[in-house]
């Protein structure tokens, strides 16, 4: 059997494949909020980082609703597809699985947006090895790694008190984080392994099998992500270069009336 760090670089890998894994961090908080901002607060949220900007409340709704969605797609995938059994054994990746990552991986990257972080791409709009390593804290989070949120709140420290132009390449240089990546690399591929095992063992009841992966799949990647959300959300960034200038908190500016649904 592949070591436990070697499945989930494996997995990683081949979600990485997949197209559109990484996300355009201004696009997509252009198209975020501009249901709830004017021009200029979106300008000024992605120049300068969504904290300060734009009100925590209107942040955690955008979370809210980007776990919602991707947690829909993930349950729809598991239950029509099921998942395989044994594969980690046999060292492959089967589409359903990588998919199901990819998923992960992306709602990881809007959360960390959202919640103030600088773009995690490199020039050619692409994930570099540094940027997998901040995933993969990320996955930790997610998966209940301790060490993983304590690097996240490291990250996020040393991101208020320093100008970190190229996130991916600090994570790269970052020999604690390194060192982090590995324990939790082998955490999260123990669990890929022991969710595989277990849930291949219904394999042979195609559709009760499909039903049981959609429900293993809600009850598990919605906490989960909202695990991520929490933390992320306990240490906002707000990027040092513009921290002088910056206003406290908005409150009174010209946002557009916030729906009824948001959290008050």
């Amino acid at each position: 059997m592949a070591k436990q760090s070697e499945i989930w670089n494996k997995v990683m890998s081949s979600a990485l494949k997949l197209p559109g894994v990484a996300v355009d961090r201004e696009k997509f908080l252009r198209d975020e909020l501009k249901q709830y901002c004017t021009g200029s607060h979106i300008n000024d949220a992605i120049k300068r980082g969504t904290a300060g900007v734009v009100p925590s409340k209107i942040l955690d709704k955008l979370a809210a609703d980007t776990i919602k969605s991707h947690t829909k797609k993930v349950t729809i995938l598991s239950a029509a597809m099921g998942v395989p059994g044994g594969w980690a054994a046999l060292g492959t990746v089967p589409t359903d699985i990588a998919q199901f990552y990819y998923h992960v991986l992306v709602v990881a990257q809007k959360l960390a947006y959202i919640y103030g972080f600088p773009d995690m791409r490199d020039n050619n709009g692409k994930l570099s090895e540094g940027a997998t390593n901040l995933l993969t804290i990320f996955v930790g989070v997610m998966t209940g790694v301790a060490v993983a949120t304590k690097v996240v709140q490291e990250i996020g420290e040393r991101l208020q008190k320093q100008v970190i132009k190229k996130l991916p390449e600090y994570a790269m240089s970052n020999a604690v984080l390194n060192l982090a990546v590995k324990k939790v690399a082998k955490m999260v591929g123990a669990s890929i392994t022991k969710s595989s095992i277990s849930e291949g063992i219904t394999k042979t009841m195609p559709i009760v099998s499909g039903i049981i992966a959609g429900v293993l799949t809600y009850k598990s990647f919605s906490p989960q992500a909202k695990r991520l959300s929490l933390t992320l959300r306990k240490n906002m960034i707000l990027l040092p270069q513009h921290a002088a200038n910056a206003p406290a908190p908005t409150v009174d500016v010209d946002y557009e009336e916030m729906p009824p649904e948001l959290p008050r």
